[in-house]
């Protein structure tokens, strides 16, 4: 299995920007662009995963919700001033409520463990199957290197191959197993490849919110009838 650090050093806001629009593509003398975790996060078979997980661990993930907003409701009275921020003196002067946080982001963690579990799971299927598709969609465009798009300055929209390796890869790849075998533990590698896909789901998750904020700003006001 491939580390995708090695493969790829986009922060998750990049790659969740390359996501939205990867035009599909052909090779530009030899050279040709793609990200491996764009791929993985688009794949039919991560999502379809991720949604048994979701379906499985549903009472949990019900629970840690409730924790977090216990979480927010704590840090809120710590915020006196009510800037919508924690000073290191409004911390300091409310230890116990702190350690109330640190206790229940602790115990929302311990239920969360076994969530991760699973969704590293999957990532670690879909890491030693990314080479396969990649490979096939390079000797298909007679590519014979193959950079993330941060390491080109410019280059046409076209150089890049994300979306034919999105393609191979949900071909070859249509499912993956959601349920990892008894006494699993992800290795190293595993733990970093997940922690960089979570943060690509994370950014792209963000700019959505923001999106429909945004829409929702702009969108009229509805007209008040006229009065008789």
């Amino acid at each position: 299995m491939k580390n995708f650090s090695k493969l790829a050093l986009a922060s998750g806001a990049a790659l969740a920007s390359a996501m939205i629009a990867t035009p599909a593509a052909a090779q530009v003398n030899g050279i040709a662009t793609s990200s491996p975790e764009a791929v993985i996060v688009q794949a039919t078979a991560r999502g379809t995963a991720y949604t048994q997980i979701n379906t499985q661990y549903a009472a949990q993930l019900q629970q840690v919700q409730t924790i977090n907003t216990e979480i927010n409701s704590l840090r809120a009275t710590l915020d006196t001033n009510s800037d919508q921020q924690l000073s290191q003196a409004e911390v300091d002067a409310n230890p116990g409520v702190i350690q109330q946080v640190q206790q229940k982001q602790q115990q929302a963690d311990t239920i969360l463990q076994p969530v991760r579990i699973a969704q590293a799971y999957v990532i670690e299927q879909l890491a030693n199957r990314y080479e396969a598709a990649r490979d096939q969609v390079m000797a298909q465009k007679g590519v014979q290197m193959l950079l993330t798009p941060e390491a080109i300055q410019f280059a046409p929209g076209t150089v890049n191959i994300t979306t034919d390796i999105l393609a191979a890869f949900n071909q070859q790849t249509p499912t993956v197993s959601a349920v990892p075998p008894a006494g699993y533990q992800p290795s190293q590698e595993t733990i970093a490849n997940y922690q960089q896909i979570q943060q690509v789901i994370g950014a792209l998750v963000q700019r959505a919110a923001i999106q429909q904020a945004q829409q929702q700003q702009a969108a009229p006001a509805p007209q008040q009838p006229a009065g008789r």
